[in-house]
């Protein structure tokens, strides 16, 4: 009788989380595919990647095209300290970088521990095309980048160098919570792990993560980006999620999974990314008021939903109507914590 009470009270917390929280829904079945397609991706830079993204959709392209083309954008047109080139390195003055690439279809390829290589979602899409893996990492990964025709560059950047140097003078490392921010775009200081979902004209979805991970982690630690399931997950049957925010909680409860399958089971975006995050909330309480966790879904209609534990996490919705939208996501607590 206990195990029913607490399941029927975790199901009104959902339900009631969902009738509270916001969402960008497709209109009627199948308008998100009529137009050619939507876009959606994490935080406010995720304008500049989804217009990226969005040429390819409006010129005949795939969603795997897409959600490619908008990652390369964000690994080397924004310099951001957590995406890409501009990634700030990890404990020891190091810069690896981690992607994933996933078609509705299950086919899938990812990188990790990456260095010296541009452009790692184009390595994890070579990953899922070429071998018969789903993942590569460190050397390995970037034999196979240089393999492919790839070239070997020092991405570190004079700027991050110069934070992991004045770092190294107090050597703390604590993940901070993203904060309420100016929904403006191109904010450099609202800033995280890009995720990115597409629904191209012809209903197929597909999925990217990109990032340089946890400022100075220690050597070596690969968080939910590259790994599918945790940071990627797209069902053509279902829809697809992304996540951002500290990796090691998505990897505990292969989050972007978890969303999907509660997609299945009937909930919408929005719903699923609550019940999700909920989750996350019963298994860590304590945990959870110091770290941030973000989810991003869309379903094979092109219905969006988010949610996050703490205020602060920003996504962009792109389509035929317009290319530079801007959510908050609702969230768990009402502020930073204490």
């Amino acid at each position: 009788m206990k195990g029913r009470r607490k399941f029927l009270g975790d199901m009104a917390l959902t339900a009631a989380a969902a009738s509270l929280a916001r969402g960008v829904m497709a209109g009627p079945a199948q308008s998100a595919v009529a137009s050619g397609g939507r876009v959606v991706s994490t935080w406010d830079f995720g304008v500049g990647a989804n217009q990226a993204a969005w040429r390819k959709l409006s010129a005949g392209g795939s969603a795997l095209d897409a959600v490619e083309q908008g990652a390369r954008w964000a690994e080397s047109e924004l310099c951001n300290p957590t995406v890409g080139r501009c990634g700030n390195p990890d404990r020891d003055g190091v810069l690896t970088l981690d992607a994933s690439i996933m078609d509705g279809d299950g086919r899938c390829g990812a990188v990790a521990a990456l260095e010296d290589i541009d452009h790692p979602v184009s390595v994890a899409r070579r990953v899922m095309e070429d071998t018969p893996h789903v993942m590569l990492v460190g050397e390995g990964a970037q034999q196979f980048a240089m393999a492919q025709g790839f070239h070997k560059q020092r991405l570190l950047t004079p700027e991050a160098e110069q934070a992991w140097q004045e770092w190294r003078e107090r050597a703390e490392y604590q993940p901070r919570i993203n904060v309420e921010r100016n929904l403006k775009p191109g904010n450099k200081e609202n800033h995280d792990t890009l995720g990115m979902l597409a629904i191209d004209g012809n209903g197929r979805l597909a999925g990217a993560c990109t990032t340089s991970g946890m400022a100075w982690k220690m050597h070596g630690r690969v968080g939910d980006s590259p790994l599918i399931g945790a940071g990627l997950y797209v069902d053509n049957e279902v829809g697809a999620a992304t996540a951002s925010g500290v990796g090691e909680e998505m990897i505990r409860n292969a989050a972007s999974f978890l969303v999907v399958e509660l997609m299945r089971q009937g909930m919408t975006p929005m719903q699923a990314c609550r019940a999700a995050i909920a989750r996350v909330v019963r298994k860590r309480p304590e945990a959870s008021k110091s770290l941030q966790v973000c989810f991003l879904a869309m379903s094979r209609d092109g219905e969006v939903g988010a949610f996050a534990l703490h205020p602060g996490f920003v996504y962009a919705v792109c389509d035929a109507g317009r290319q530079d939208a801007l959510h908050a996501s609702d969230a768990v607590y009402d502020g930073a914590a204490t």
